[in-house]
């Protein structure tokens, strides 16, 4: 698993089963994505001695799954995940609305300084879905341009990265926040700018507005930050050309067509800070299990 999964092999294969057995489990759901199979590991889990096991599957399962259920078309993977766990019996308790949450962040103020700022996250691991440098840069330039003071967030490889995005008009964070960091950051943010990378997800977790750009290669309506108080997202029309069959997962573009996330050239024409109109909670209901 993971964005360089090592190669299969007997050895790797047969640890992950002697843990499993040993663990003892009563039951597992698998949750995958929904261009991904669940039965490889059904499978494994099964060979391990779970003894129930659920999971969304387009797939025949035999006797693999104990519950095959049945995800409804273009659903977020996160409340498809809670449609699966809900299905086999593991409800949200009352008041949990299944939003995600972070309950505490670190006091960032030594960082960010005390002014209002709007965070920028140019970065992402995986090429395909991050903004091309020139337009973050010029993103940067344009949110400065317009009142806006800009803070750059990325990790320690983004660097010259987050430097270039910063130049001189905007505060360079790169490097310089650890997870918990990050999210102090963010949730002090009016909102954060960012691609389809974690950090969205980051700061819907803290409640702080979320502009997304999507690249081609994951639907917004599966993949965006979900639940956070407002939301936007950009996408481009240009399908991503490392991408295959429909939804399957680009990591890299050729170098002669560049990034495939959207052509959003400055000036914006609607300052980021402000707040479209809240979206309605998702319905949460499963369909029929087969």
């Amino acid at each position: 698993m993971g964005l360089e999964p090592a190669p299969v092999s007997h050895t790797a294969t047969q640890q992950l089963l002697t843990q499993v057995t040993e663990g003892r489990f009563d039951r597992a759901l698998v949750l995958v994505s929904y261009h991904q199979s669940p039965l490889p590991v059904a499978l494994l889990l099964k060979l391990g001695g779970v003894g129930w096991i659920a999971a969304d599957s387009e797939d025949y399962p035999g006797t693999l799954l104990d519950l095959r259920h049945q995800r409804l078309p273009h659903r977020h993977e996160a409340v498809a995940a809670l449609d699966l766990a809900e299905a086999s019996g593991f409800a949200l308790p009352p008041g949990d609305d299944g939003a995600l949450r972070v309950e505490a962040t670190p006091d960032t103020l030594p960082l960010t300084g005390g002014k209002p700022y709007v965070v920028l996250h140019p970065g992402a691991a995986v090429p395909a879905r991050a903004w091309s440098p020139e337009r973050a840069e010029r993103a940067a330039a344009a949110l400065s341009a317009t009142g806006h003071r800009v803070v750059v967030t990325g990790g320690p490889d983004e660097r010259v990265l987050t430097a270039r995005v910063a130049g001189r008009h905007a505060l360079d964070l790169g490097g310089a926040t650890d997870l918990r960091r990050l999210a102090g950051v963010m949730a002090r943010a009016q909102a954060v700018v960012a691609g389809n990378t974690g950090p969205t997800h980051l700061a819907a977790a803290v409640g702080t507005p979320v502009v997304c750009l999507f690249a081609p290669v994951v639907p917004p309506s599966a993949g965006a930050p979900s639940a956070c108080p407002t939301s936007s997202w950009a996408t481009s029309t240009r399908r991503a050309p490392t991408a295959g069959r429909a939804g399957a997962r680009c990591r890299a573009t050729p170098a002669s067509t560049g990034s495939t996330t959207p052509r959003c050239s400055p000036p914006w024409r609607r300052s980021p800070t402000a707040r479209p109109a809240r979206r309605a909670a998702p319905d949460r209901r499963h369909p029929p299990i087969r």
